[in-house]
């Protein structure tokens, strides 16, 4: 299969560490995210690698013993290593201070570095589970909560194991998933992951449940805010996006899968050693392995090779595997590379072969201008706030951030509409009713349309001439006016002399003046064209404007002379 097939990769540039054996031990700390591989229990050195360290770390220990679990601080300032289950030693000496206990029977425990969250297995069937918040050096305890088991247990013995929780922060909330092998529901079969959302303050509640249909061996990611399931006895991963719209039921949420089950690309692993030996042809990686260890988010650890991946979302693929153009934007203006995949998208469905209805395109604009609108509105509200001063009382405004989600009126332009004019296959009705769709989609949102999307109306309008349209668009304000759009209808006067008194109209001025007015627009525009960058974004629009109005400058020259 081609890469086109998968929509799930490994990171081309992996952590290589010694792979375990009985002599080097491998630990991964969650909260830096690097692994440690321990010699003869340190003796032999001991090497500290992450996914961003360009230098590891190196240093020898003595050897005291089994090492049980090693970790540095964050910022790599303090180690502390554990040899036995109620021990941790500092091999530098520091002075310890209590800050805050609390006494709990506890079955095992697991942290989340996003979140700053410890939570606490207790009971004797391990599913009711205590949280606590850890902030500037205090221990906040949070409302416990309990997990729901698939059946009333048969016996008092732990029922849920560490093995089937996560925490990961998804849309920039924190969620607790629980792996649940059996559904709840007698007509349902098949696991099922259950999200409960947990907050810094208030009750955790569940909210979400994804129907995985399928039993077995799995084990979870969350890249790019995508849930992911790997299912090892088929060798498949699934992506559930708890943003799509589901089954609610009035109290949770129903997901399915987003795409069908599909395999990680394939990967190689390069052959290591002098260069003779390298040349040979890298060993395709055992994918699904038993030797893989996942941790939260998108870590995937094969001690046995010696490999730390980072799990990407290929986009890309996606595009032919969901076919529902409005799902699919949906799915990808939640992404953080979306914006070049989209105005594929945008291009794709404006082709002969992958020709969308009028609707389905309508839908795509709709979408597109509403993240647009939110945008807008969000850098008004903040310019607003700064030019009444509360950016000095208020230290927590912020600057909007504009994510690739954001698709303006000239990346469409640049990318899209005017590539798509400039097809001689397609009918000029088709072209008209696809710039005019966009056109009413702007105005729909309350975005001030762009004088060059008039003005690529109107090119198109002339090649055919459609000059009775062109005057309807002008005389019902369907083309907003502008000075640029005057002066382009003026230059249309001597092969359509109803656009003098439609462009006098627009700017309702004297004849001599308007003409004047044209000649320092187009001027100035030619001036400008090659140097001006307005707020940040790309200037390719104007240049084609510019050429478009030089088509006519001369006839308005002489005109005006």
């Amino acid at each position: 299969m081609g890469e086109e097939h998968y929509y799930l990769e490994l990171c081309e540039r992996p952590v290589h560490f010694e792979k375990a054996n009985p002599v080097n031990c491998v630990f991964f700390d969650e909260a830096n995210k690097q692994v440690f591989a321990v010699r003869s229990g340190g003796a032999t050195g001991v090497v500290v690698k992450g996914p961003d360290d360009r230098n590891p770390i190196s240093f020898r220990m003595e050897d005291k013993g089994e090492v049980k679990c090693i970790k540095f601080s964050l910022e790599n300032k303090i180690l502390a290593v554990q040899r036995t289950s109620k021990t941790v030693v500092l091999p530098e000496k520091r002075n310890l201070k209590l800050l805050k206990s609390h006494s709990l029977n506890v079955n095992w425990y697991m942290y989340c570095p996003e979140g700053a969250i410890v939570l606490l297995s207790t009971t004797v069937l391990g599913n009711v589970l205590q949280p606590f918040y850890f902030r500037a050096g205090t221990m906040t305890k949070l409302p416990k909560f309990e997990i729901e088991l698939p059946a009333a247990p048969k016996s008092t013995k732990l029922s849920l194991s560490e093995r089937d929780i996560a925490m990961a922060t998804i849309y920039r909330q924190l969620y607790v998933l629980f792996l649940r092998h059996h559904s709840r529901t007698s007509n349902s079969t098949g696991a099922e992951v259950v999200l409960y959302h947990l907050p810094r303050e208030g009750a955790c509640k569940k909210m979400h449940i994804l129907k995985l249909n399928r039993t077995g061996k799995f084990a979870l990611n969350v890249v790019d805010n995508l849930v992911v399931v790997h299912h090892q006895d088929t060798e498949t991963s699934v992506i559930f996006d708890i943003k799509l719209r589901g089954e609610f039921d009035g109290t949770v949420t129903f997901h399915h899968p987003v795409l069908p089950a599909r395999s990680i690309q394939p990967y190689q692993i390069p052959m290591a050693g002098p260069a003779p030996v390298t040349s040979q042809s890298p060993v395709p990686c055992k994918l699904y392995s038993s030797s893989w260890i996942v941790f939260q988010p998108d870590i995937i650890i094969s001690a046995s090779q010696g490999y730390l991946w980072n799990l990407q979302v290929k986009l890309q693929p996606i595009v032919n595997l969901l076919p529902d153009k409005g799902r699919l934007m949906d799915f990808l203006l939640q992404r953080k590379e979306c914006k070049m995949v989209i105005l594929s998208v945008c291009s794709q469905m404006l082709t002969e072969s992958d020709r969308a209805t009028l609707p389905v395109i309508a839908t795509v604009f709709d979408k597109l201008n509403h993240e647009y609108k939110k945008y807008l509105d969000a850098e008004q509200s903040y310019m607003m706030a700064v030019e009444a001063g509360q950016s000095r009382s208020s230290p927590l405004l912020k600057r909007p951030m504009r994510t690739q989600a954001v698709i303006d009126q000239s990346d469409m332009y640049t990318h899209v509409l005017s590539v798509f004019t400039e097809k001689k296959e397609m009918p000029h009705k088709f072209v008209i009713a696809v710039l005019m769709e966009y056109i009413r989609s702007l105005n729909q949102f309350q975005i001030p349309v762009q004088h060059y999307l008039h003005e690529l109306v109107i090119k198109t309008l002339v090649q055919h001439n459609l000059f009775y349209m062109l005057h309807q668009f002008l005389q019902y304000h369907v083309l907003s006016d502008s000075k640029p759009l005057a002066c382009l209808l003026l230059s249309l006067e001597s092969f359509y002399p109803p656009a003098h008194q439609l462009s006098l109209d627009m700017l309702k001025m004297p004849r001599s003046r308007l003409k004047i007015t044209c000649f320092s627009t187009l001027y100035s525009g030619f001036l400008n064209s090659e140097t001006s960058v307005c707020e940040g974004t790309l200037i390719s629009h104007q240049e084609n404007t510019v050429k478009n109005m030089s088509l006519f400058s001369n006839r308005c020259l002489e005109t005006t002379l």
